[in-house]
């Protein structure tokens, strides 16, 4: 597991008690670009189809935003908060390096 990925699930947990704790003020959180620094350095994409599989070796199929643990709404919610890119919203069919399963 490479050092960034073990970074991310080391906060995982209090990230979440953050996001869940701020959830209503977070709902209106603005959606992330991918082209900000952040989104770009986890090599995030709005749809996971558009993954550079070369670049990104880690991608399985069907891992998108709104089956990872850091997604912080519904599966079921288009848009919503994720803990690795500061709150921002994700795309629920994105995908970035950060993707960790959920149970």
């Amino acid at each position: 597991m490479n050092k960034l990925r073990r970074s991310l699930l080391a906060v995982v947990p209090a990230a979440g008690v953050v996001m869940l704790a701020g959830r209503d003020a977070s709902a209106q959180s603005a959606r992330i670009d991918e082209k900000e620094a952040t989104a770009t350095a986890l090599g995030y994409k709005h749809d996971a189809a558009a993954v550079d599989i070369k670049k990104y070796t880690q991608y399985v199929k069907g891992s998108i935003c709104a089956n990872c643990v850091l997604y912080a709404g519904k599966p079921s919610e288009p848009w919503a908060p994720c803990g690795a890119v500061g709150g921002k919203q994700v795309n629920a069919k994105g995908w970035c390096v950060a993707y960790a399963k959920k149970a």
